[in-house]
């Protein structure tokens, strides 16, 4: 039996490019499940090395140049960023604290 990360993968081979996107919700649907765990096989695609694009805006789809790459990475990025920025309030230190506490590269 296929596995649903399986599934996933053969729907969006069918939609390369960004104009061809596909919403969560609409993959939600097709492949049963809801659509936290549509993320999360995005997520583990994306771990295997398959080139998983996407943004709210124009959904998950297959890359079809580097740029499409480029700009789906500045915005996990800009998200990523946000998320320590929060955080940094939240433990009430600068975000060049933070980042130095956690050894990420800047």
């Amino acid at each position: 039996m296929q596995s649903i990360k399986d599934k996933l993968l053969n729907i969006l081979v069918h939609h390369i490019g960004k104009d061809n996107g596909l919403g969560v919700a609409a993959l939600s649907r097709q492949l049963g499940v809801a659509a936290r765990q549509v993320r999360r096989y995005v997520s583990e695609l994306r771990q295997d090395g398959i080139a998983v694009c996407g943004t709210p805006r124009n959904g998950y789809y297959i890359a079809r140049s580097a740029d499409e790459l480029e700009e789906t990475c500045q915005f996990l990025r800009q998200r990523a960023l946000h998320s320590l920025t929060l955080e940094s309030r939240l433990r009430k230190l600068s975000l060049a604290d933070l980042v130095g506490q956690l050894h990420l590269r800047t």
